[in-house]
């Protein structure tokens, strides 16, 4: 069995630890050492596994301080998502066209919500902000949980669910050479931090003053920055 399947196998061994244990968000999990005893793997394989469950913003891992549960698992249509991207590799530039679609549509709908409520969201912008103090991990756990936050708003959690199954298979590809090799991307080193911020604060100001245009307009240049990402990772 490949690397990836091995570690794609003891992430989904965590995810159902987190589940039947009823651990809470917060708590902390059982070190590298312990999972990888508990579940027959190596800590690189471990290592590899946590590093998935970031994307999903499920776990955050601090550094010199463990893995933490951030939110509990729900049941989604990930893996249908994933299934068809494993299929058609080329499919790419429309999943990341329909992740631009999904938050706009959640974040538009959430101006229109007389109720709404960017509580979450702007609690999730500060974690994300304050993430970049624990690493690669951190911030990448901290930045799904702020989009699905912003979709959120909109009150529609089947749009939420769709909209974080597709983010994180967005972002699975992108961060590929992370979760598998540990490499950190150069836009997520500490010395881009403001850069980071920059393209994700805007997303919320906009949001905050009830402005539909720049609410659009903030989300798209998120966008834009993201494609260039994605675009140097296949290089």
């Amino acid at each position: 069995m490949s690397t990836s399947r091995l570690a794609d196998d003891v992430a989904e061994q965590i995810r159902q630890l987190i589940i039947t244990n009823d651990i809470t968000e917060g708590s902390r999990l059982p070190s590298e050492r312990h999972l990888a005893e508990m579940f027959g793997a190596s800590r690189p394989i471990v290592s590899q596994a946590l590093r998935t469950l970031s994307l999903m913003g499920l776990v955050e891992v601090k550094q010199g301080s463990g893995a933490y549960v951030m939110r509990r698992p729900e049941s989604g249509i990930a893996a249908s998502v994933n299934l068809m991207l494993d299929l058609d590799k080329q499919s790419l530039s429309h999943l990341v066209d329909l992740r631009l679609w999904l938050e706009t549509l959640g974040a538009t709908e959430g101006l229109r919500q007389p109720e709404a409520d960017l509580a979450e969201a702007q609690s999730a912008l500060q974690r994300l902000k304050d993430s970049m103090a624990h690493g690669t991990s951190a911030w990448i756990a901290a930045d799904t949980v702020f989009h699905a936050a912003v979709v959120r708003t909109s009150g529609n959690p089947f749009l939420a669910s769709i909209y974080e199954a597709i983010h994180t298979a967005v972002i699975s590809y992108e961060y590929d050479d992370w979760v598998n090799r540990d490499r950190v991307p150069d836009w997520l080193l500490p010395t881009n931090a403001d850069a980071q911020m920059a393209i994700h604060k805007p997303i919320l100001d906009a949001m905050a003053a009830g402005d539909d245009t720049a609410t659009r307009a903030a989300i798209r240049h998120h966008h834009e920055i993201m494609l260039q990402h994605i675009e140097r990772s296949r290089r």
